[in-house]
């Protein structure tokens, strides 16, 4: 067994995940706050010692670009305050559609916040769901990428859906899609699309038998959900039986909501990396937590403990 005292911590807005990770795993958060400072300018600090333990930082990095720089924070206190090891627990890790030079003249944001994550001084990533594999390459520690497949195919099994097809809203998806139907024993739908520009959807058609089918969409994200919903009103309209979407997640920008409870979605399964905005009509809406799966592969992680086994691939 591990002799490093273990030490879970949180930033702000990733309180509401990092308890029921932390209540699943058995113990609780540890005492820490972030200063704010009049001029938007903020300094967490950890309010007991840290000295000689495994600090676990549990933040995701959705919008707004705070909570990145939040945790790279957080990660440099505790490196400062001389824990023993920093682990990242990133449910969702931003920035991650930017993983290469798509065209002239842009960054590659996703290697650039692994650089920043390393420079801050982790030791350790854990996150789920990368929009890339490859972006497990950009790390120069090591990086646990956890799958919501674990969580969705039981979910998805307990259905019992009947004339079941795995759908992928795009032609990178397909790897994904393949898993799910491997697991799922069920057909694969690939939805190509053409883009007019980024974030806009020109058009899209179906490969593969539609009709008569239940069509079960997955991804791992879903932002503005012009996609999705395109895919979903496509697949009806050429003689689905019913059409949901799996994601892992919500960033739900813009009009995203209102998109979906327009469309001919039936049910939308998501995990809580990322809270739905309450304010918002979710009725469309099934959430799953991650929380447990964290939590295990933690213990796994913390005990040395190989972890590939408590994966769907």
């Amino acid at each position: 067994m591990a002799v490093h005292k273990i030490k879970f911590f949180t930033g702000r807005a990733s309180r509401y995940l990092a308890e029921k990770i932390v209540k699943s795993y058995g113990s609780e958060l540890g005492d820490a706050e972030v200063l704010q400072f009049s001029d938007g300018e903020f300094q967490p600090y950890y309010n007991e010692s840290i000295r000689g333990c495994t600090v676990f930082v549990i933040r995701s990095t959705f919008p707004s670009s705070d909570n990145l720089m939040e945790l790279l924070m957080m990660i440099d206190a505790a490196r400062r305050a001389s824990a023993y090891k920093v682990i990242a627990v990133i449910p969702y890790f931003g920035w991650a559609r930017q993983d290469r030079k798509d065209r002239p003249r842009v960054p590659i944001g996703a290697k650039l916040v692994a650089n920043l994550l390393v420079a801050a001084g982790v030791d350790r990533v854990m996150t789920m769901d990368l929009h890339a594999d490859q972006i497990q390459g950009f790390f120069d520690v090591p990086v646990d990428a956890l799958y919501a497949s674990g969580i969705f195919v039981p979910y998805i099994k307990n259905l019992g859906i009947e004339n079941l097809s795995i759908a992928s809203p795009d032609m990178g998806g397909a790897k994904r899609a393949h898993s799910y139907a491997k697991h799922l024993q069920a057909p694969i739908i690939i939805s190509h699309k053409e883009r007019a520009k980024a974030n806009v959807v020109g058009s899209m058609t179906a490969i593969g038998d539609v009709e008569g089918r239940n069509i079960i969409i997955v991804d791992d994200m879903i932002d503005t959900a012009g996609t999705i919903c395109m895919a979903a009103n496509m697949l009806m309209d050429k003689g689905a039986k019913s059409v949901r979407a799996v994601i892992t997640h919500p960033v739900l920008s813009g009009a995203a909501y209102e998109r979906i409870n327009e469309s001919q979605l039936q049910e939308v399964i998501v995990t809580d990396t990322i809270p739905l905005n309450p304010e918002k009509d979710l009725s469309k809406f099934t959430v799953l937590s991650v929380a447990d799966i964290f939590a295990e592969v933690i213990e796994h992680v913390h005990n040395y403990k190989e972890i590939s086994s408590l994966f769907y691939k």
